[in-house]
């Protein structure tokens, strides 16, 4: 059976990005929640609580990653890498809740608006604060696609949600700033608020897919496909074909059909040939084959 795809590559080396993700959302919220308080600004309030959630599913990455590293048990033959999702999952959760509170919090302003106070130290920080949120973004979106790891994705699409975010809120207290009209400050935080409600459903879903066994994506069933048609024209049949992903390992199972005068050893070779052609061809999956004698009469539906 193929490695864990974390296990394989170290624990350590993926939950040193969820400790990076960690001392940033730290770090931010610091210094969000200073620009806050120096000038009042609900919209930079609202950026210091996302920073908050950023913290919460930070911590939950790097305990869902250290489960997902564990090996396969008499308990989990298949593994632990579906954790990732409890991680992702809960940030999706989180980020709808702060959405929510984001809201409230405008509302209010928006109906009592206060002066603003020291915007141009305020907007330094956390321009300051969101740059430190690219960066970290950006190291975190590659590390998620290089290792197929959802809860590092999920993180990074958070955090680059929360970079875009604050460019709104940045606006707008900008333009506080210059036209005098209060009123901006709060619809800018609604806006916000808007936005990472996108970003939570969007997380969510890809959660629910995961969670419920969705097959292979399209560009990987065209190369199964390729892989399997090449054995068809040969003479030979495939059915029963069935393909899940959980976490980032990927899983494979179907029905080859021989001729009935094959020897056993002849049949294993063949099933060897087909399996590490796809092994070598797609990454962190697992491949199961039934083998059957050819003119067998169909007992389930081709898939």
């Amino acid at each position: 059976m193929p490695e864990n795809p974390i296990q394989g590559r170290g624990a350590a080396s993926l939950t040193r990005f969820a400790w990076l993700s960690i001392a940033v959302a730290v770090l931010t919220i610091l210094l969000k929640t200073a620009a806050w308080f120096l000038t009042g600004s609900v919209g930079l309030l609202s950026d210091a609580m996302e920073s908050l959630v950023n913290l919460v599913g930070a911590v939950m990455a790097l305990a869902m990653l250290h489960v997902a590293s564990r090996p396969e048990d008499s308990d989990h033959t298949y593994g632990h890498g579906k954790a990732e999702y409890f991680a992702a999952g809960l940030e999706g959760i989180l980020i709808l809740v702060a959405a929510v509170l984001i809201g409230w919090a405008a509302v209010e302003r928006l109906l009592a608006p206060r002066e603003l106070e020291r915007l141009g130290m305020g907007l330094s920080v956390s321009v300051a604060a969101s740059l430190l949120n690219l960066g970290t973004a950006l190291i975190l979106l590659r590390a998620g696609r290089a290792y197929d790891s959802i809860a590092l994705r999920a993180d990074a699409q958070h955090l680059l949600t929360d970079v875009w975010t604050s460019v709104g809120v940045l606006a707008g207290v900008g333009l506080v700033r210059v036209t005098g009209w209060l009123w901006l400050d709060p619809v800018a935080a609604l806006v916000v608020a808007a936005q990472i409600v996108w970003t939570g459903v969007h997380i969510l879903r890809e959660t629910v897919n995961g969670l419920m066994d969705t097959a292979l994506s399209e560009e990987e069933l065209r190369v199964l496909h390729e892989i399997l048609d090449r054995y068809v024209q040969q003479g030979l049949e495939c059915r029963e074909l069935r393909t899940r992903r959980a976490g980032a390992r990927r899983f494979v199972s179907f029905n080859l059909l021989v001729p009935a005068d094959w020897t056993v050893q002849r049949g294993h070779d063949l099933m060897e040939l087909v399996e590490g052609e796809i092994c070598k061809k797609m990454s962190n999956i697992s491949v199961l084959i039934h083998l059957e004698p050819l003119n067998t009469p169909v007992t389930h539906s081709p898939r």
